[in-house]
């Protein structure tokens, strides 16, 4: 499917605030209801929409340090892989999990409570991996730029 300057308008609209009525959009793009609503299916059925979440405040909710982790696994073997994916997957503190080239094998997103929290989570949970090589934490002391939304300025060419 090729992206048209509606579709993206569209995407560009829902990034914003996924929240909006059909009727709101509609009008901000000068197009009836039904066309609209076809579109977002149509998008939704081809990916382009994964899904609707609300944005939470993490520190409202208790959650005030985000810590990245950087790690090597001890095996490189699709096995190693795979079941380091899926233990972390089980890990609620975390929230982002990347393979990564360079001198680690991933890089994963923590949000937890305080230091406190990650310091049980590195030694109840992390740690007791099998699999597990080096592990080395950045403490984020603070966030400068923190969005959601993906730049589909590329698209409009």
């Amino acid at each position: 499917m090729k992206l048209d300057a509606t579709d993206i308008a569209l995407l560009k609209a829902l990034q914003k605030d996924s929240n909006r009525t059909i009727k709101s959009l509609a009008d901000e793009l000068n197009r009836s209801t039904t066309p609209v609503f076809e579109r977002i299916k149509k998008l939704e059925r081809e990916g382009y929409i994964e899904g609707y979440s609300a944005r939470l405040n993490p520190k409202k909710l208790g959650l005030k340090q985000t810590v990245f982790v950087a790690i090597t696994l001890q095996g490189h073997t699709r096995s190693y892989l795979e079941k380091f994916v899926k233990q972390v997957n089980e890990f609620p503190e975390v929230i982002e999990c990347h393979r990564i080239s360079g001198t680690f094998d991933y890089l994963l997103k923590l949000i937890v409570e305080d230091i406190e929290a990650y310091e049980n989570f590195i030694i109840t949970k992390l740690t007791l991996l099998p699999y597990l090589g080096n592990v080395q934490s950045l403490i984020t002391l603070s966030t400068g730029k923190e969005i959601y939304e993906i730049d589909l300025s590329h698209l409009e060419k």
